[in-house]
């Protein structure tokens, strides 16, 4: 039974002890009432009596005042947050570390498993040629690199820990997150080890930057303040569950503004396994670049102005696209007093769902589908609706 399902009976304990006491000092009361209607008893054994009789009600009162403070405090144990974020941070804190690199850059990581795996980010030891990492005892060892992608912004690590070191983190599931839930992050910001602070979630879906023009989607914002050195901390929620990474923030003095980013922990879930045990982890790729399509540029090609997708700008050469025959844009046309390559394909849906945007198309494809997968895609060429099989390819590694 844990201490949680203890409380409700430690205080109805409380609360009878509560009860006795006050029997306890009615019987006294009744005593002194029953001595005192004796006409047999002498004066000085009625003055002890009520000497006796104050000391209990004094004594009585002083445990009936511990007791309610007792109840007091379980009661807001209980009811608000701030008890559970407290026991949160003393389950999680030895779990979180400090990374330093010979670079002399310095970050967060977080326990992944027993046998000495590490989560953080790409960006904390890129290109480190040692590592160091720090546990909240003081404990340091030496780190090396397993796995990487730079398209997550990911990184596994791996350290050889004395038994009883290592604490694996649990991590939940980042897609069932709401706006407006408690978030969590600890981290080491500004080198300062083992830093809480709590926010909420503030929105999902986002997108964030990745290299090479490509973006890492499902990206979890939050006001929980995110600052350098705060990169590859866990994101927890109020069960202690690790539902992101944090690695970047919005803002013009690089100091927290009170917009942060952190990886979704299904990002995490899908690619921890690869990175341990090929060190990377393979994108699905298209082979395209492309735009969203809207209102005028859809007029410019003679379609629809509703018309909604990606318009193919691109093909990269003998790229997956490429052999499977998606045409690149023809022409060039001002659109809104911008230059835009128009007449290729317009991708408007995969696998019978409808893709709107290219970040839908991106999100689809990186949830659901693997390098050498065939996918059907749905495209207007000429004006004229029809489907293509697709084989994916591999994403390169960046230039």
């Amino acid at each position: 039974m844990s201490e949680y399902e203890n409380e409700p009976r430690n205080r109805d304990n409380m609360i009878w002890a509560i009860v006795v006491v006050m029997m306890v000092v009615n019987v006294g009361v009744l005593t002194y009432t029953t001595i005192y209607n004796d006409g047999n008893v002498d004066t000085s054994t009625l003055e002890t009596q009520i000497q006796t009789l104050e000391f209990q009600l004094g004594s009585a009162e002083q445990e009936i005042d511990s007791l309610k403070e007792e109840i007091r405090i379980l009661d807001f144990s209980e009811s608000s947050q701030d008890i559970g974020i407290i026991e949160i941070y003393n389950q999680t804190r030895n779990s979180v570390v400090l990374i330093e690199t010979d670079r002399g850059s310095a970050g967060s990581g977080w326990v992944y498993d027993t046998e000495g795996h590490m989560v953080t980010n790409n960006h904390v030891v890129e290109d480190a040629q040692a590592l160091t990492v720090t546990f909240q005892s003081g404990t340091v060892l030496s780190a090396k690199v397993v796995g990487l992608d730079p398209y997550s912004d990911m990184a596994v690590i791996k350290v050889n820990a004395p038994d009883g070191t290592l604490h694996p983190l649990e991590i939940g599931v980042s897609s069932e997150l709401l706006v407006g839930e408690t978030a969590i992050a600890i981290g080491n910001p500004f080198g300062l080890a083992n830093t809480m602070t709590v926010g909420v979630i503030s929105a999902t879906g986002r997108q964030m930057d990745a290299t090479d023009g490509y973006v890492i989607v499902d990206v979890i914002q939050t006001d929980a303040a995110i600052n350098p050195g705060n990169s590859g901390g866990p994101l927890l929620n109020l069960k202690g569950e690790v539902i992101g990474m944090n690695t970047a923030i919005i803002s013009s003095t690089n100091d927290f503004s009170g917009i942060g980013f952190a990886i979704p922990s299904d990002t995490i879930t899908r690619e921890i396994t690869s990175l341990i045990e090929t060190g990377e982890y393979e994108h699905p790729w298209l082979g395209i670049s492309g735009y969203n399509m809207f209102p005028a540029l859809a007029e410019a090609m003679g379609l629809d102005n509703n018309t909604k997708g990606t318009l193919v700008a691109r093909v990269v050469e003998d790229g997956p696209a490429y052999e499977a025959g998606l045409e690149g844009s023809t022409t060039t046309a001002t659109v809104g007093g911008f230059p835009f390559d128009i007449g290729g394909d317009v991708i408007i849906g995969v696998n019978g769902l409808t893709m709107d945007s290219f970040y839908k198309l991106q999100v689809y494809l990186t949830r659901n589908t693997q390098p050498n997968e065939t996918v059907t895609l749905s495209i207007i060429r000429d004006g004229e609706v029809m489907s293509i099989e697709f084989t994916l390819g591999v994403r390169p590694p960046p230039s």
